[in-house]
């Protein structure tokens, strides 16, 4: 059994029903397709967390399909930031505690504003990572909403 991380003991304390999938990490391929194949589900379903900053807000997050590409200008929009622009990859840990591959929108250091994608409503269950490489959390889109104060909204180009 997977060891459980801060995001994974977080959804215990709430008692959000979820499932953990392990997969073997691929430093070749760390795409949101090779993950989602790798655990076993579509990649439609496959989140991936986007940490960046705006000109309002210092960090935002954005939580997309994987197999999606986030608007930029959509999110300053419903953010209320002038414009935003993704965290350099080398403040991702300070920023979050978390690293590439394995940031989790659950049990970040701090709470940011935070938006999932909307179509993500329309699923029984998406998958997140769950705080470390090689983990993913599988869980429904409002409970994620939940630990997060997320708010769903329209964030793919």
């Amino acid at each position: 059994m997977a060891q459980k991380t801060n995001a994974v003991r977080l959804l215990d304390t709430a008692k959000i029903n979820y499932t953990l999938r392990e997969y073997e990490v691929d430093d070749e391929d760390v795409s949101a397709e090779h993950v989602a194949h790798s655990i076993g589900i579509d990649p439609d379903l496959l989140y991936k967390t986007l940490v960046l900053k705006g000109t309002k807000d210092p960090y935002l997050v954005a939580i997309v399909p994987g197999s999606s590409h986030l608007d930029f200008k959509k999110l300053a929009k419903v953010s209320g930031n002038k414009n935003c622009e993704m965290l350099p990859m080398k403040d991702l840990l300070q920023v979050t505690g978390y690293i590439r591959g394995g940031c989790s929108p659950v049990g970040m250091k701090k709470e940011f504003p935070t938006f999932i994608e909307e179509a993500a409503q329309l699923e029984e269950a998406i998958s997140v990572s769950a705080g470390k490489r090689g983990l993913q959390v599988i869980l429904q889109p409002t409970d994620l909403a939940s630990m997060t104060n997320a708010t769903f909204v329209d964030l793919i180009g």
